[in-house]
């Protein structure tokens, strides 16, 4: 289970995945069997999260990686360059892009 704290030891990745309705079930699939077959297993990798909004437009995508160098290589694997082309057929665009933890609020109350 990915966990947010501040000062963070990992690498946050957040992804934002512009879609249609139509196409946002195939897509939610393609991310999860990626997932679950290939980036799950991947070296660094800490934990994961899939968000789609009512309208079904978008999916947010939350990862942590223990160095952003494991990330980066996740990546650049011959196998998840195939997934990312499929991916992108899916939707009118993706972009994930690597944060530091600036701050934690938990629920005071």
């Amino acid at each position: 289970m990915p966990t947010i704290t501040s000062p963070s030891t990992c690498q946050t990745v957040l992804t934002t995945f512009e879609t249609t309705p139509g196409t946002c079930q195939d897509l939610l699939e393609a991310l999860s069997d990626a997932y679950e077959m290939f980036i799950s297993k991947q070296p660094g990798f800490l934990g994961a999260g899939l968000h789609v909004n009512d309208a079904q437009t978008r999916i947010a995508n939350y990862s942590q990686w223990t160095r952003r160098e494991d990330f980066q290589a996740m990546l650049r694997s011959d196998e998840m360059r195939q997934r990312n082309r499929h991916i992108h057929e899916l939707c009118k665009s993706f972009e994930p892009v690597m944060y530091d933890v600036a701050g934690v609020y938990p629920r005071n109350g």
